[in-house]
């Protein structure tokens, strides 16, 4: 396998802006306004997360907005917010998100997003709806330009320009100029772009990017500085950080362009104080599902675009005749009404937190979790992150006990 490189693994949740509640399948019990999303960020803040992914499409409100207010109403929470391109033009883009990264003093996560479903594509007025490939081949173009203009605007010196302050932009500093983009490609073209404010991380907030199909992979390499992957078995994961890094290295070979990459996992989570409690409380989320519910949400995933969700899909009847359990504390069962990132880690802190250091051993530094209902859940997973630290700590006295002797 090629070097992934060990990092301290971080936290996220999800913000449950298309409502929330302790069941799945059925209408959402809880009605999520403003109070309520601020409620979920503090309580994902206490309880240790530094992040969460506010998801974008279908009834979900505007990423962007909702992520600075919670901002706002926190001290550390970083909003991980989606740029969809092809939707806003890159260059607007790089300004909202150098704005968001400024006014939350640099909190600012990016997701990129190249598709949704083909519904949501349709309703935004995507062009591209129904060609994946030429997505990926725009996704690349455009994330290249917006992170150009992030890196132009901290200027030669590093100073912040005035906007419109004469040709080329003049920094505050009264030194460095900011050279202006001028791009002509096949999807977008620039003419003396800039933007403003410089975001306050250097070079640019990291961008969160995911999809498991080649062409996917392939973008990631150049853009990725996080790979999200949805929960699979441990040897699918592996070989998935695998194909990245292929054409990681192949961009290095045949460009000269070494990156780094960091890799992270979506999943669904249920801790409780007992084993058997969390299998409890992790059944009963789709206690109410009806099977004509069922029946439409597999006949929408047999249907999906998605090469994730298909994948999602083999691991789900992979393992139906045996409750749906994959293995040790990891399930699939919401997966049979919840598309995309279903797959379940069910025990207690220690538990889970050993499901998750297996995947930390094979490249996995960034995890975005969450539960039914999220507001309560945050809380309840509290013991999990102390407990995975813990454990890495517990590690390393013995990798350097060892290494004394």
């Amino acid at each position: 396998m090629a070097h992934v490189e060990s990092t301290e693994p971080e936290f996220g949740w999800y913000m449950p802006t298309r409502g929330d509640g302790p069941y799945i399948g059925v209408k959402a019990e809880r009605v999520v306004d403003t109070a309520y999303l601020i409620r979920v960020a503090q309580a994902v803040e206490a309880s240790g997360y530094t992040f969460a992914l506010i998801p974008t499409g279908g009834e979900c409100s505007d990423a962007w907005i909702v992520g600075a207010t919670l901002a706002a109403h926190t001290k550390i929470f970083k909003p991980l917010v989606a740029m969809r391109p092809g939707l806003i033009a890159p260059a607007l883009a790089a300004r909202i998100g150098a704005t968001l990264d400024e006014v939350t003093g640099g909190r600012a996560l990016i997701n990129i997003v190249t598709g949704n479903s083909e519904q949501d594509m349709k309703a935004m007025g995507d062009s591209l709806a129904f060609d994946k490939e030429a997505r990926y081949e725009r996704t690349l173009e455009y994330i290249k330009i917006v992170r150009q203009l992030w890196v132009n605007s901290h200027g030669r010196s590093g100073g912040i320009y005035l906007a419109g302050g004469g040709v080329g932009g003049e920094s505050t500093d009264g030194g460095a100029s900011v050279e202006r983009l001028n791009h002509a490609g096949k999807y977008f073209m620039i003419e003396d772009g800039i933007s403003y404010p410089p975001p306050v991380q250097r070079p640019h907030p990291p961008f969160y990017f995911g999809g498991s199909s080649p062409a996917a992979k392939r973008v990631a390499a150049e853009i990725a500085d996080v790979y999200l992957m949805w929960a699979e078995p441990i040897d699918w994961i592996r070989e998935q950080i695998e194909e990245v890094e292929r054409y990681r290295l192949e961009l290095l070979q045949t460009q000269g362009i070494d990156r780094t990459i960091r890799y992270g996992m979506r999943a669904q989570i249920v801790i409780r104080e007992t084993e058997e409690e969390a299998w409890e409380a992790a059944r009963n989320i789709i206690s109410q599902v009806e099977p004509r519910a069922r029946e439409a949400a597999a006949e929408r995933f047999r249907g999906a675009a998605s090469t994730g969700q298909q994948r999602q899909n083999q691991v789900r009847e992979a393992v139906a005749d045996n409750d749906y359990v994959i293995g040790p504390n990891f399930w699939a069962g919401l997966s049979i009404i919840r598309g995309g990132g279903a797959m379940a880690f069910v025990g207690t802190s220690d538990q889970v937190a050993d499901r998750l250091l297996e995947y930390v051993d094979i490249g996995i530094s960034s995890f975005i979790l969450s539960g039914y209902p999220n507001l309560e859940e945050a809380t309840l997973s509290a013991p999990l992150i102390p407990a995975v630290r813990r454990k890495l700590q517990e590690r390393r006295a013995e990798q350097e006990a060892a290494a004394s002797v």
